[in-house]
């Protein structure tokens, strides 16, 4: 059976106000988001407040790594401190895997989410040139760098970091990623609000990676104009088709609207498809 959880809401100023509202809803887990003064690394590695009341909800978490996040920023410091960043968040979610393991599907691995960094571009009279496409050979080396370390900070510990569409990925994050995928301990998130309110773009590259996808935002959208984040029912897209999917794969779902409105009426929706 899908398992469905929440995003962090910025309606809800508390991890308690979160998980509160999780239960309430019935839902199985909540994405905590590293944007969040809140769920900043220091903060989740206080594992007690979180899991305290998690038991208390019986549910579990994932964590969605800084939309910021640039492992490849060609300032060394920069791209030092979002890997420790990204070490130290491995830790804490080896933590959370007994919640997991109590309240979810100790089939579907826990995950980090991560988002790729476009990085700069500099525009010129006739075209833009993004920075990471010019200096691909340091950006991969990066990568290489990257794939190296997260191997060996998760070892053999059941966690999967998983990289998520958004505005569409540049030919130079589809090699990145390609690289990544070759190790076991990467996947890919399908956010369907974003792949929608894109025209599609990145489907025809996660269908043709489709075996490594673990992981699910869900939430209606539209391409023209093009809206995401909407409530289930409030766009365009076939949504049973892209849980028929998610199920056959065995994906972890966030119904990731951004109000608790949004997110009641998606729940609801759920219900009347019975399929929560």
């Amino acid at each position: 059976m899908l398992q469905f959880g929440m995003p962090t809401l910025i309606e809800n100023k508390t991890p308690e106000e979160n998980v509160a509202l999780c239960r309430s809803l019935g839902l199985k887990f909540i994405e905590l988001n590293m944007n969040f003064p809140e769920y900043q690394a220091d903060r989740l590695e206080q594992t007690d407040l979180f899991i305290g009341p998690a038991e208390e909800a019986g549910i579990y978490y994932t964590v969605h790594l800084d939309e910021n996040l640039n492992i490849a920023d060609f300032n060394s410091l920069v791209s030092k401190a979002y890997l420790e960043t990204v070490r130290r968040s491995v830790e804490t979610v080896k933590k959370f895997v007994v919640l997991r393991d109590k309240y979810g599907d100790s089939s579907q691995p826990l995950t980090l989410n991560m988002h790729m960094n476009h990085g700069i571009y500099i525009t010129l009279p006739d075209r833009k040139v993004q920075m990471y496409d010019r200096d691909f050979d340091s950006y991969m080396k990066s990568f290489e760098n990257f794939r190296a370390k997260c191997e060996q900070w998760i070892g053999d510990s059941d966690i999967r970091i998983v990289i998520e569409n958004t505005d569409g990925f540049r030919e130079y994050e589809k090699r990145a990623i390609e690289y990544l995928l070759e190790s076991p301990v990467f996947g890919l998130t399908w956010d369907i609000g974003h792949s929608k309110a894109t025209g599609e773009k990145d489907v025809p590259f996660i269908k043709e990676h489709g075996e490594r996808l673990m992981h699910f935002h869900i939430h209606d959208g539209s391409e023209n104009p093009p809206k995401n984040h909407l409530a289930l029912g409030d766009g365009e897209i076939d949504l049973e088709d892209r849980l028929r999917l998610a199920k056959s794969r065995n994906a972890r779902c966030v119904l990731e609207t951004k109000t608790i409105e949004a997110l009641k009426k998606s729940v609801q929706w759920l219900e009347d498809k019975r399929i929560i």
